[in-house]
């Protein structure tokens, strides 16, 4: 399915390139190009992960539970390449951009009077690069239509454990780099003032899925770590999948003239 995403999206690069040269874009003959942030929520699975801190919570030493992990948030800020609104109302964005989403869980270990002297702390990051097609349904309202991206993942998990009169142990695990995945979804934009400032609200799907981090000895978090009972990877990956995914953010253009 991932293979097929890659295709489709390359695919309509070229084909939306190849048609805005076609077009007259109206004020601005190459249309507009701009920036945009915003904040983003998204439901992640990290089943190797919530097997680990399912391990980690029935061991005697653990004083206060670690919760489970299901989402992260952050932000995004990216680049419209180029967005253009033609005659009959389609709208065609080009775009890249980089997002950050962490989530951290705490929890206790050990006979203290501190109930949060254990912590997972799980960063998602990524660069993408994508496409939208929207309609314009009145000068103040459009509809994005369909909006996908491809996405080269990096996802970090720092765990750290601070012991009253113990040297504060830090592990932390990295993924691969680059690892791809995918977001597809659909919103609608909200014109400021038309064109050059607007908001923007999407919801969707985001395909994640890392099979194991490794720490910088290259020891694995999942099939190395002896904290996580030697989790198969066959039955459960550090992140199983994606999920639902909501954004929302600020747009501002510029006319190319």
């Amino acid at each position: 399915m991932l293979n097929k995403f890659i295709v489709l999206l390359l695919f309509f690069l070229l084909f939306s390139t190849q048609f805005s040269v076609a077009q007259t874009f109206g004020f601005g003959c190459l249309g507009f190009v701009g920036g945009y942030g915003g904040f983003t929520y998204q439901k992640i699975n990290p089943a190797g992960l919530n097997q680990f801190i399912e391990n980690h919570n029935s061991l005697e030493y653990t004083s206060k539970p670690v919760e489970e992990f299901s989402y992260a948030t952050g932000y995004r800020l990216g680049l419209n390449f180029f967005r253009a609104t033609f005659e009959n109302g389609i709208i065609v964005t080009a775009k890249g951009y980089y997002q950050s989403l962490a989530k951290k869980n705490k929890g206790g270990v050990g006979i203290t009077q501190s109930e949060d002297n254990y912590s997972l702390d799980l960063n998602l990051k990524n660069w993408s690069v994508g496409f939208d097609v929207g309609w314009e349904l009145t000068k103040v309202l459009s509809w994005k239509i369909l909006d996908g991206s491809l996405n080269f993942n990096n996802v970090t998990l720092t765990e750290t454990t601070d012991s009253p009169g113990a040297p504060t142990i830090i592990n932390k695990y990295e993924s691969d780099a680059g690892v791809i995945g995918y977001s597809i979804g659909t919103g609608v934009i909200v014109a400021i003032l038309k064109d050059y400032i607007s908001i923007e609200g999407l919801a969707g799907y985001t395909y994640l899925s890392i099979d194991d981090l490794k720490n910088d000895e290259g020891v694995k978090f999942l099939g190395g770590n002896p904290g996580a009972m030697n989790i198969s990877l066959e039955q459960s990956k550090f992140i199983d999948s994606g999920g639902f995914t909501a954004v929302i953010q600020l747009n501002v253009g510029f006319p190319l003239l």
